[in-house]
């Protein structure tokens, strides 16, 4: 089967073995698998031993399983689970959790076929809706990190809310943050990003150029990879509110400490969805409370390198790897 791999900093697509089932789980034949920031950090950095892929939808196709699920189900998944009894379960830092860690989908998401665990079957994978088309589903996974984001912001009623970066994460963050209720702001450099946004439920949307800074926002979904971007966070944020950081940025480094002391700020991080976050993060895609459509950009998987290419380089919003 094909499968695409990192090598010599080069991603190619490879001929190999197709997985197997190991004690219980399923083979997924997988239909297509959404290309994610992560995938492009991973790539960029030239990081080794690596994983390409995660967003995933496909048909079970074989199974050794007591859960509910059969040959035949087109389903959509999380590639990681976490044990829910260690210290960071027991605290709602599921992300940080060995277990959760350690857990993935083999061999990789941009694969004909991969392999998950009953773990995975119990815990992160879905059936997709009949009437829910696969480019829906592929958004499965991401939504939910922005659903983890939006939770653990623990936002007051009807806050006030800036997201920075209308990408297709900050496209998603936004809508979530509306569909709990919340005003939100969306804000970026690209007009074309920035009206795109208009159409997705946006009660604001601006070019950072043409913005008038103010320190009006409860708070700040950070979904923006640049630099510059802390100051805007900073800039905007009102004394006592939130920033939440769902980005990382080249340089790496952070906020100024007298900002946070004195303004008495909170900074935190989200990083990946625990299991019921992809449940909520399936419920709001099913009742169209976040919308998806035209986001993604189709491509084969011999043409993934011009995926990587034309997202890095802001020709298209979201890649979906077809296989």
């Amino acid at each position: 089967m094909r499968s695409v791999v990192l090598n010599d900093d080069k991603v190619c697509v490879i001929e190999t073995e197709k997985p197997l089932i190991a004690d219980k789980g399923a083979i997924i034949k997988v239909e297509a698998c959404g290309l994610c920031g992560s995938d492009l950090v991973k790539i960029r950095e030239h990081a080794k031993n690596i994983k390409l892929g995660h967003e995933v939808v496909g048909k079970i196709v074989e199974i050794d399983s007591n859960t509910a699920f059969k040959i035949g189900d087109k389903v959509a998944l999380g590639h990681h689970y976490p044990c829910f009894e260690c210290d960071f379960c027991q605290h709602g830092h599921h992300s940080q959790c060995q277990h959760f860690k350690n857990t993935n989908i083999e061999p990789c998401g941009f694969s004909d076929y991969i392999y998950v665990t009953e773990g995975h079957l119990e815990n992160t994978v879905f059936k997709v809706p009949e009437n829910m088309t696969t480019e829906t589903a592929s958004f499965l996974e991401p939504l939910a990190c922005c659903v983890r984001s939006v939770r653990c912001a623990n936002l007051f009623e009807r806050s006030r809310v800036l997201v920075i970066g209308l990408g297709s994460i900050g496209l998603l963050m936004g809508q979530a943050v509306k569909a709990y209720g919340h005003n939100v702001t969306g804000l970026d450099l690209i007009d074309e990003r920035v009206k795109i946004a208009k159409k997705y439920n946006f009660d604001r949307t601006f070019n950072l150029n043409e913005y008038e800074i103010k320190r009006e926002y409860d708070a700040i979904f950070m979904t923006s990879g640049a630099d510059k971007a802390i100051d805007t966070a900073l800039q905007t944020v009102k004394n006592g509110g939130k920033i939440v950081v769902f980005s990382s940025t080249p340089k790496n480094f952070g906020y100024a400490n007298n900002e946070i002391y004195y303004r008495e700020l909170t900074i935190m991080g989200s990083y990946s969805p625990a299991p019921c976050d992809l449940k909520e993060s399936m419920r709001l895609l099913s009742e169209k409370k976040v919308t998806v459509e035209n986001l993604s950009t189709v491509y084969s998987v011999e043409n993934i390198n011009n995926a990587i290419s034309d997202t890095i380089n802001n020709k298209i919003l979201k890649a979906l790897i077809k296989l």
